[in-house]
């Protein structure tokens, strides 16, 4: 999906449902809060990996894989219980605490290790919980599209590709992993021989609807702000999206424009970068 439709929210939606320890009143009076057998079954029951790979990028690849690194012990931290878990063995505690290890004030994941880090990460918070984990990768695509521009693009491309193929394709500790991006995925690139692995870019039509506002959702916002009559504005400036067979409006425009309807109902449309 394009830049600023919601991708990284819907992201945090999924970890926040299926995470276990999260505060389940967050969907209080949601539609999903009605299907009581859905919830009992799925709400609060996995441990959850969520990263976004926004900020790894750097000028040389060695800036951008440690960018990387820092990243992936960032979030193991969340999971410092593990150092500790009687779940797990002596060599797996020590494990755990490699990722998260600090020198000279950095992280100092080593090199080869952080190929593996997502999957051993995986293992380790399956292996506590009894249950499988799920990984959710935002903005895959951004250390990719740095590195192309900076040079170091070979490097960048057999780094992900060696991380996500342990991650995602031989990963028995796996529930299901969900990647976005801007840029559509090749299956002919870092993806090689992942099975099981579905694309839903911005012509299919399964959640069309679910990224970006609709024409209805569009009306009510005005309506809940007493600004309906600025419509046809917003349908001329914002409605410029078609996924699959939905009509949609870019979220960040919508919104920026609404807000300044509120200091100023007669406020002109303008483009919101």
């Amino acid at each position: 999906r394009p830049r600023r439709f919601g991708k990284t929210l819907n992201m945090s939606m999924l970890r926040y449902f299926f995470e276990i320890g999260a505060d389940a009143s967050l969907f209080d009076g949601l539609q999903i809060a009605k299907n009581k057998k859905l919830c009992e079954e799925y709400q609060g029951k996995y441990p959850v990996i969520f990263l976004s790979f926004k900020n790894v990028e750097g000028l040389t690849f060695a800036d951008a894989q440690y960018r990387l690194a820092e990243l992936i012990a960032g979030e193991a931290e969340r999971f410092v219980f593990l150092a500790q878990s009687d779940k797990l063995t002596e060599n797996e505690r020590s494990l755990y605490c490699g990722l998260t290890a600090v020198r000279e004030g950095r992280y100092a994941l080593a090199d080869d290790v952080l190929v593996s880090a997502l999957q051993l990460l995986s293992k380790l918070l399956s292996k506590h919980y009894g249950q499988k984990t799920i990984i959710l990768l935002d903005e895959y695509d951004v250390p990719l599209d740095k590195a192309f521009q900076n040079g170091y693009y070979k490097e960048m491309v057999s780094l992900i590709r060696g991380m996500l193929g342990q991650a995602l394709k031989t990963n028995e500790f796996l529930q299901f992993a969900v990647l976005t991006g801007c840029l559509r995925v090749s299956k002919e690139s870092i993806f090689t021989g992942l099975n099981n692995f579905k694309v839903l870019s911005i012509t299919d039509n399964r959640f069309d609807e679910q990224f970006g506002f609709t024409d209805d959702e569009v009306r009510k916002l005005l309506l809940d702000y007493d600004r309906s009559e600025r419509y046809p504005d917003v349908k001329e400036w914002y409605d410029g999206y078609h996924f699959g067979n939905a009509d949609i409006y870019c979220p960040w425009d919508v919104i920026n424009f609404a807000k300044k309807l509120v200091a100023d109902k007669n406020a002109r449309p303008s483009a919101f970068l």
